[in-house]
C-alpha cells in the first residue's frame, strides 16, 4: 500500500470534510457578525425608510468588488462576502469529495460527485440580473 492510500482513508476524509464545513461556517459567521457590527455602528441610529425600495448597489453585485470592499472594510462588502463564504462552503466540500473519490479509485462516486457539482455551479452561475 502506497502513501496516498494509506492517507485517503474514510476516517481521514470525513475529518478533512468536517472540519472545512465547520471552519468555512465559522468564518463566514465572524464575517457577516463583524459587517453586521459595524453596520450598526455606523447606522444603527438611522431610522429606515420603508416606503421606497432600495436595491442592492452594482458594486455589491461583483466578486470582485466585493472583495474590494470587504478589504476596505466596508460593512456591505464584509456581510456580501460572509453570505459567499457560507454559499461556498458546501461547493467546497463537494469538489473535495471529487478529490477524494479520485484518489480513493471509486469512479462510480466521482461521476456522481461531478454530476451534484455540475447541478450546483450551475444553479450558482445562471443567474439573471
Amino acid at each position: 500500500m502506497n502513501n496516498s492510500a494509506k492517507f485517503w482513508t474514510d476516517k481521514k476524509i470525513e475529518t478533512i470534510l468536517g472540519n472545512l464545513l465547520r471552519v468555512g461556517v465559522l468564518l463566514a459567521g465572524i464575517l457577516v457578525f463583524a459587517g453586521g457590527i459595524h453596520y450598526l455602528l455606523q447606522y444603527g441610529n438611522a431610522t429606515p425608510e420603508y416606503s421606497v425600495f432600495k436595491s442592492e448597489p452594482q458594486q455589491l453585485r461583483n466578486p470582485v468588488s466585493i472583495f474590494r470592499d470587504a478589504i476596505a472594510f466596508h460593512h456591505d462588502g464584509v456581510i456580501q462576502l460572509g453570505l459567499i463564504l457560507l454559499i461556498a462552503t458546501p461547493v467546497a466540500r463537494v469538489f473535495f469529495s471529487v478529490i477524494a473519490f479520485i484518489f480513493e479509485k471509486d469512479y462510480m462516486y466521482v461521476v456522481f460527485t461531478l454530476i451534484v457539482l455540475s447541478v450546483l455551479l450551475y444553479s450558482l452561475f445562471n443567474v439573471h440580473f
